[in-house]
């Protein structure tokens, strides 16, 4: 081995470490805990040195590179209605919105393996986590579990739904208003018989389907419960779902999508059973992800603007010094594309 007296990598210590860096033995301590008391280049080399031979350094590091101001864990709870994949398109805009404004801040992230399903499972996510906060993407059903977390530790922010009694910072669209910008648009088409596509179950769906119910009242429009019907935000289920509506007979003449991938499944089942769109069908979706102006034809949908919700959650989250941070509600907007023909 070298001369600096680290003979075996399993037998580094901290005395080899500050020996090589030409340091004391406590600044090497200090600087794997990041202390600002060591300069950024000194620890860049102690940390050098401990990776070269492989020093048993994690429970001493940083969840980031040496430098940040703070890190930023990301957990996806289990999923309720939206599919909570890395790959799922909103997710990803979500956290490059995310990402640019914790580099803005010089903030490091980290993507959890932690998969929540139980009160039990947050709090023990945030009383292991070494990270400065925590942004959770989803309430899926732990509401009441989020609200009993705020009791102990509200150093997290969530995105979702707005729910009156939450007790915790959330930041998500206005859902209400989405849905209902949207039905009310298919109803000035002159659409009359309208499908509901989407998992009631599910906080944000939910909510939008209250603002589909409510468009429909205040245009004095039937509301047939027949038209709504489940699908989980992905493209399979919403081509799967609208599949059942046809084969079954129900009438309908547009589609509000909970999602932009419910849409576009449901735009595939219209395809392929022969029916046009937008002539015979028109179609609104949720989200705005890329893929919503590249199908065809091209899809309209709300937009509630995952970027600036991702620099939002930053926001809350590292600028709030004492008491809870105040939730928010970002505005939506319809954006006319080709599936509804106006």
């Amino acid at each position: 081995m070298d001369s600096a007296g680290l003979k075996a990598k399993k037998n580094a210590r901290l005395e080899d470490i500050a020996r090589q860096a030409g340091v004391s033995i406590s600044t090497v301590s200090r600087a794997l805990n990041d202390s600002p008391a060591v300069k950024r280049r000194t620890k860049q080399e102690i940390w050098r040195i401990a990776r070269a031979h492989d020093y048993d350094f994690r429970r001493h590091m940083p969840n980031g590179p040496v430098g940040a101001e703070a890190t930023i864990a990301i957990i996806v709870p289990a999923p309720q209605a939206r599919e909570t994949r890395v790959a799922d398109p909103f997710f990803l805009e979500l956290l490059a919105g995310i990402a640019e404004a914790a580099r803005d801040r010089k903030v490091d992230l980290v993507i959890s393996h932690v998969f929540p399903r139980t009160a039990e499972d947050l709090q023990f996510a945030m009383t292991t986590s070494r990270a400065t906060g925590m942004i959770f993407i989803g309430q899926s059903s732990l509401h009441d579990a989020f609200n009993s977390l705020a009791d102990s530790d509200d150093n997290f922010v969530v995105w979702g739904a707005d729910l009156k009694d939450a007790a915790y910072c959330s930041i998500g669209s206005d859902n209400v208003a989405g849905g209902r910008r949207a039905t009310s648009h298919l109803l000035r088409l002159g659409r009359k018989r309208i499908l509901f596509l989407g998992d009631t179950e599910a906080p944000e769906a939910e909510q939008r389907y209250r603002g589909y119910r409510l468009a429909l009242e205040e245009a004095g429009a039937e509301i047939d419960d027949r038209l709504v019907l489940p699908a989980h935000f992905d493209v399979q289920s919403g081509e799967a779902t609208t599949r059942s509506a046809i084969e079954s007979g129900t009438e309908f003449d547009a589609i509000f999508a909970a999602s932009d991938l419910i849409a576009i499944g449901a735009i595939r089942a219209l395809d392929k059973s022969g029916r046009s769109v937008p002539g015979d069908v028109s179609v609104v979706g949720y989200d705005n992800i890329p893929a919503a102006r590249l199908v065809t034809p091209r899809l309209t949908t709300i937009d509630q603007d995952a970027n600036l919700a991702g620099r939002m959650l930053v926001s809350k989250l590292i600028d709030t010094h004492g008491g809870q941070a105040i939730s928010e509600r970002l505005e939506t907007s319809l954006l006319i594309r080709d599936s509804c023909g106006g």
